[in-house]
């Protein structure tokens, strides 16, 4: 087992239940190396990227999201996809963890971020139309609703459009949905909506993602389609291809020579050679305090103009 699984020193907070069927589960002290969240069902550690059903009604355009970054938080959280069960991690840079910067007028991410699950970007297959193979990650989705989300915390969000971004060579689609519970949720069903009833977001959105590297050295970001945020009918395309890469890969018929990456390990799917039985979370609860995002070693509250 995963050594973080069995450290029996870490730290371990309280189950927190966000829905009837996954709770999350914290180990380690949040914003350090060594910080993992777990998602468990019925009281057995689950993989978020391979065993969280991707459809909830498909016909509906409704997926399930796995929430790594709450809005307004900098801690550069993603699913560990090297690891056992897929634990979600913060990503670290030059040995130190990684938050993204505020680029001015900006604070932190400016919607709920995480992933699809079920989902992949195959590098090794270039897009027809953006002409980049994919970021070897799973699907990235942003969460548009009132309500700030819990790390961990699986929402059920329909789809309503995609940017086509390209990162370093790479296409890095982000998928934009809005949570079903959200109040607006049954008057928004496509990006023209999105325009009518939150006005300015699609065009903050594309420069959040243009610039919020550049105070890391790296350059702007571009985007296929000259920018536009592609339909909801479009983005379910993407989605669709996007499950059907990830079929292929837990089932061993992506190309080996590929630098793969990932922790297949899964309790559900159905003809992977990975499947294993589940395991409970190893550690003790704690009671000590939780430190904010703010006092965290490497955070950085200035604000950069870019």
């Amino acid at each position: 087992m995963n050594s973080i699984l069995k450290n029996q020193r870490l730290l371990r907070t309280c189950f927190i239940r966000y829905s009837s069927t996954y709770k999350s589960i914290s180990v380690g002290q949040p914003f350090t190396e060594t910080h993992r969240v777990f998602l468990e069902r019925d009281g057995k550690v689950i993989s978020p990227f391979h065993d969280i059903p991707l459809y909830t009604d498909e016909q509906k355009n409704i997926v399930n999201m796995v929430v790594e970054i709450p809005r307004w938080t900098n801690a550069k959280v993603e699913i560990a996809t090297k690891e056992k069960f897929n634990p979600l991690k913060q990503d670290v840079k030059k040995g130190k963890p990684r938050f993204v910067r505020n680029c001015f007028p900006y604070k932190g991410y400016i919607w709920n971020y995480g992933a699809l699950p079920q989902t992949w970007e195959d590098p090794s297959i270039v897009h027809s139309e953006t002409k980049a193979g994919g970021d070897n990650d799973p699907l990235d989705v942003i969460e548009i609703g009132q309500d700030i989300a819990k790390r961990g915390e699986v929402k059920q969000v329909k789809v309503l459009g995609v940017l086509a971004m390209l990162d370093e060579g790479e296409t890095d689609w982000k998928v934009l949905a809005i949570d079903t519970k959200d109040p607006m949720a049954s008057k928004v069903n496509d990006v023209k909506d999105v325009e009518e009833f939150y006005p300015g977001l699609i065009d903050a959105t594309r420069n959040w993602f243009k610039i919020y590297k550049v105070p890391d050295g790296k350059p702007e970001n571009s985007f296929a389609f000259d920018g536009e945020c592609k339909s909801s009918s479009y983005a379910s395309l993407v989605i669709a291809e996007t499950h059907e890469a990830w079929e292929r890969l837990v089932q061993g018929k992506v190309a080996s020579n590929l630098d793969m990456y990932v922790g297949f390990h899964n309790t559900s799917v159905p003809g992977s050679a990975d499947r294993i039985e589940s395991e409970s979370i190893a550690g003790e609860t704690s009671s000590s305090s939780v430190v904010k995002e703010e006092e965290a070693t490497g955070y950085d509250s200035k604000w950069y103009f870019v």
